[in-house]
């Protein structure tokens, strides 16, 4: 299942919103070490040093298209190909940054622990991840799957997620940790030009991947052609074309 940089930066704006107010939530500490766990095309990268200036950081990514990407926007960053639930270091980090990276990591309740555990007294852990399996769009992928030729092949691929749980889940494993917590969830609305195609081309750089990783290039058009068509009966466009996704995130800073 592999990723795409170019597809997954045609909505980099919108999809940086959330890093900013992730980050913003960050307590006020000297960070001297810090990791970007799933750093993507290092667009969080680019954010966390900003909020950091005189931070060392490290970013982390599975894929090693988004790695190239990274390394071409931040050239003076570590960036390295590695899995998040092999991740290690040698000494303690004041941040770990984990945007949008988690939801596709499973048994969070050890991830968390052993997180927490590579911070430094005063660290913060912070996430924030897609919060959006019940939403339309989410549920059409599912349908869609369920009812195609392809039903076999794909009645697994909701499972990519299966590790998600609700706040206050959150909350009771990292307090029981023994961490401070900072958790909330909001609902972005974004305004998306290009009608329903725009939120099938959201979601190619990542909701979908499971669905169509499967499946043959003629079988991934006919998916995308059904998911858009029953995308533009959720998500009806205004007289200009443009198209309102919303999109709930759930956020946590966790500080040692």
């Amino acid at each position: 299942m592999s990723w795409s940089a170019a597809q997954y930066r045609k909505f980099e704006d919108e999809r940086n919103r959330p890093i900013h107010d992730l980050l913003a939530q960050v307590p006020e500490h000297p960070v001297a070490r810090a990791i970007d766990l799933g750093c993507g095309p290092g667009n969080s990268t680019q954010l966390l040093l900003e909020r950091f200036p005189d931070a060392r950081v490290t970013g982390l990514d599975s894929s090693e298209d988004m790695i190239e990407a990274a390394r071409q926007r931040l050239p003076d960053v570590n960036f390295q190909v590695g899995d998040i639930t092999r991740w290690s270091s040698a000494e303690p980090v004041d941040l770990i940054l984990a945007n949008a990276s988690l939801q596709w990591v499973p048994d969070h309740a050890s991830l968390l622990p052993a997180l927490l555990a590579r911070l430094a007294p005063g660290g913060s852990l912070a996430v924030q991840m897609p919060d959006n399996l019940d939403e339309p769009a989410h549920r059409l992928m599912r349908e869609i799957a369920s009812q195609g030729p392809w039903a076999e092949r794909l009645a697994d691929a909701h499972r990519a997620r299966d590790s998600r749980h609700p706040a206050s889940w959150y909350f009771g494993v990292l307090r029981e940790a023994g961490v401070r917590v900072n958790v909330w969830r909001t609902v972005y609305h974004h305004a998306l030009a290009g009608g329903p195609k725009a939120i099938v081309e959201w979601f190619k750089g990542s909701g979908l991947r499971p669905f169509l990783a499967p499946l043959s290039a003629a079988e991934q058009e006919q998916y995308l052609a059904r998911y858009e068509a029953a995308v533009a009966g959720a998500y009806p466009s205004y007289a200009d074309g443009c198209v309102l996704l919303p999109f709930p995130r759930l956020f946590f800073v966790a500080t040692r």
